[in-house]
């Protein structure tokens, strides 16, 4: 079940992709960044109070929630702006290496998954068909996949630990207050933040769907294992292909089509896998200083 849902989140993902594109006809990258997580964490503020849940601030609960941010706002600020510098479909393929990165800083290598990692990055350079050139842009958004790997970990480690729900409400108050200040120096005009209907369907989307499907994700973090979960966001190319296809009329070759079949593949593969045995919660804790 806990991987079922979180490959439905991963639609939810894919679906993040045309809808930020078409709202960046009218509003700036970061601009709309701050306003996605500004309605994200508004909407679990309403439903902690709502249920009348308690939001854990212990010491613990707050250091292991600023280390999961950090990763986190290196992730999204590293994709935007190395998307200034590099083409769209290098920094879908760059952004979802985080696929490999994940094994790499647990150091878990079992053979089914080194096999599905292979057949998901094959799928990925077939659909996003990204270039061999490198620059500055793609060692940013190389930089921005070894972060949301390091996020991934956190949360896997985190989430068995403490509190998962204030894990989440922590990180969404802390990622609006940290584009706060890049929204300001960002400067955009005030027609940006117009409510118009693209920008309002844009933020629902990605300031409320993604928000639901990023609490799915911490809790099916809580006994899925890091690495077949970066292996079932690596569909998340696909699902935007897809999306973007039916919805934006984007063309989608016989190549891409093959790409994604076997990203997809490798997801199924993946998640045969016999699960992994982590470390105890203890353990799972790093040394903060």
């Amino acid at each position: 079940m806990p991987r079922f849902a979180l490959l439905l989140t991963t639609v939810i993902w894919g679906a993040t992709f045309p809808a930020t594109k078409a709202a960046l006809e009218q509003i700036p990258p970061l601009s709309f960044t701050f306003l996605r997580f500004l309605l994200g964490a508004a909407l679990v503020g309403a439903w902690f109070l709502l249920i009348k849940r308690r939001l854990h601030c212990g010491r613990e609960v707050l250091v292991a929630s600023a280390v999961a941010t950090v990763f986190l706002f290196l992730g999204y600020t590293l994709q935007t702006v190395g998307l200034q510098y590099t083409s769209a479909s290098n920094s879908a393929f760059l952004t979802a290496l985080y696929v490999i990165f994940v094994p790499l800083l647990l150091k878990r290598f079992g053979g089914r998954s080194l096999i599905a990692t292979a057949i998901a990055v094959a799928g990925l350079w077939l659909l996003v068909k990204p270039s061999a050139a490198m620059n500055v842009g793609d060692l940013l958004t190389l930089g921005c996949a070894v972060a949301f790997a390091a996020h991934i970990v956190c949360l896997e480690r985190f989430t068995r630990v403490f509190d998962a729900p204030s894990l989440l409400a922590w990180q969404m108050a802390a990622m609006t207050l940290l584009f706060i200040p890049i929204t300001w120096w960002e400067q955009a005009p005030a027609s940006a933040f117009a409510p118009t209907g693209v920008l309002l369907i844009a933020l629902l989307i990605t300031g409320g769907l993604a928000t639901g499907a990023f609490a799915v994700q911490m809790w099916a973090q809580q006994v899925v294992p890091a690495q077949q979960v970066a292996l079932v966001f690596a569909s998340e190319p696909a699902y935007a292909a897809w999306l973007s296809w039916y919805f934006l009329g984007e063309t989608l070759d016989l190549q891409g089509w093959i790409g994604s079949a076997l990203i997809l593949s490798a997801v199924i593969i993946g998640a045969l896998e016999p699960r992994t045995k982590s470390q105890p919660p203890s353990a799972a804790i790093p040394q903060t200083a």
